[in-house]
């Protein structure tokens, strides 16, 4: 069992930065994902970021690429999600989520998943 918690989301203004940090606790291996996804009001959760665990692979989707990062301290067992240049568009409830069983961006392949942290970028 993999426990999640999400922190530090907020109110921004567009062309500002987030960090938003995921706290595991549980079994974690090198063979784990770690996955940011994000859902708006209305809208299917969407990919945004993948990393293994052993951080020799990354993911991002096509709309945060250059602009969010995504990384891990494996010592304090925390992933992070860097966001800059926050658009408008950005705005939704962001998860993150770990898996063991395979490398992947869609949400089914996901085991466990945090309570959510809610991102609000002003124009």
């Amino acid at each position: 069992q993999v426990q999640l918690v999400e922190s530090g989301g907020g109110l921004v203004q567009a062309g500002g930065s987030l960090r938003l940090s995921c706290l595991a606790s549980g079994r974690i291996s090198s063979r784990d994902v770690m996955g940011w996804f994000r859902q708006a009001p209305g809208k299917e959760r969407q990919f945004v970021a993948a990393i293994s665990w052993s951080r020799d692979t990354t993911a991002y989707s096509e709309s945060v690429r250059g602009r969010f990062t995504i990384s891990i301290d494996s010592a304090k067992n925390t992933g992070y999600l860097q966001m800059n240049s926050l658009k408008p568009e950005d705005t939704a409830v962001y998860y993150c989520a770990a898996t063991s069983l395979r490398w992947s961006t869609a949400p089914r392949h996901y085991d466990y998943w945090g309570q959510g942290t809610q991102v609000t970028v002003s124009s």
